[in-house]
């Protein structure tokens, strides 16, 4: 199983790419053939002769690709017109959620396809290098604050003038994950005096770390799982958190919303009475939205206006970073597929003892 293969994505959908001419010259130092669709990353400007450079084949189709890769690389799962092209004792290796893709995992197992998801990483130092959801997320909550900054329509640090002060603008971010703690970390430097709550406890550490200050739920407890997740909270949590977060919101001038639960819709944490009360002018950005968001009126990809309050739903906030993502998630992928390189007898093992291909491997 040499042959690596990757097709264009949907560029209605997905702006990002699995290889890049990079990843492809590391690939070919370890043995493996690269096959490309011809213009396959055009849309990045990046053109076919900087992949030739660095040894990759660009193929004239999707069909010919898959009738010649032993893996497959792609951001996300492939469409069933895809599937069907995919040939028999192949790898698949995305990003992608099982729930979301029944059908196609479905047709992909009983054509023995071998799947791997990095969305089920586990979260251990060996599969940081691999671990899409970081570096995706971690720019993710860079670039959401960029855009509510954009939009909103007053300025964000302290300003001292002749004429008077401008105060500094208020920043909340719900749940201090990869993507909120990002997101913490830029409105600071940008000079916004910036809360945030999450329901894991270790998140008041890392908050405050960068600068933010944590709301601290009455008697909360720690809602983590062993992986390093959020795990859905109580009502009784809940009704505490939001009775906090409404005197909050009424204060706050722009709040950024990451807040999701692995293979759940995201929580509902913004209800419609606490919008009513925020300042008009402000703002919510939402990244949960394809998950169905964290506050109410959240519509995938648009900006609904409710009370002078701006609620903007996000589906896919990386391709507005394409280049930047790409580059992160090709490196992910190379990672990955050095995992299941057996390099000393020069083939793909799927170890199911490794944690990180036995976690990943959807069956």
């Amino acid at each position: 199983m040499k042959n690596i293969g990757s097709v264009k994505e949907d560029l209605a959908i997905e702006n990002r790419v699995s290889v890049t001419p990079e990843s492809v010259k590391k690939f070919v130092e370890l043995g493996f053939t690269v096959n490309l669709e011809k213009k396959y990353a055009e849309n990045l400007g990046i053109d076919d002769d900087n992949y030739k450079k660095n040894g990759a084949n660009i193929n004239l189709s999707k069909k010919e690709i898959f009738e010649k890769s032993d893996i497959i690389l792609k951001v996300s799962c492939p469409s069933l017109n895809e599937v069907d092209l995919i040939k028999s004792k192949s790898i698949l290796i995305a990003q992608f959620d099982p729930n979301l893709n029944k059908e196609a995992i479905n047709k992909l197992i009983k054509n023995d396809v071998k799947i791997f998801s990095l969305n089920l990483l586990p979260r251990i130092t060996r599969a940081q290098s691999m671990d899409v959801l970081s570096s995706q997320a971690n720019l993710a909550g860079y670039k959401a604050v960029i855009e509510s900054f954009s939009r909103f329509e007053k300025v964000i640090p302290m300003m001292m003038t002749a004429a008077g002060t401008i105060p500094a603008a208020k920043v909340l971010v719900i749940g201090a994950g990869v993507a909120g703690l990002q997101a913490i970390a830029t409105a600071k430097r940008m000079g916004a005096i910036v809360f945030a709550t999450d329901v894991r406890a270790v998140a008041k550490e890392q908050v405050e770390s960068l600068g933010g200050k944590f709301l601290v739920v009455e008697g909360s407890e720690n809602l983590e799982t062993e992986e390093g997740y959020a795990k859905e909270a109580s009502k009784e949590f809940k009704k505490k958190q939001e009775d906090l977060l409404s005197e909050t919101l009424k204060k706050i001038d722009i709040v950024i919303c990451t807040a999701l639960v692995p293979g759940k819709k995201a929580p509902l944490i913004i209800k419609e009475n606490m919008i009513k009360n925020m300042k008009v002018g402000s703002l919510i950005y939402d990244l949960a939205a394809a998950q169905g968001g964290n506050a109410a009126f959240t519509e995938v990809d648009k900006i609904v206006e409710k009370n002078g309050v701006k609620i903007i739903g996000e589906k896919n906030i990386l391709n507005k970073l394409p280049i930047s993502a790409s580059n992160l998630y090709a490196k992910n992928l190379f990672n990955f597929v050095s995992n299941l390189y057996d390099k000393k007898n020069k083939k793909i093992n799927i170890n199911l003892e490794d944690e990180i291909i036995n976690k990943t491997l959807i069956s």
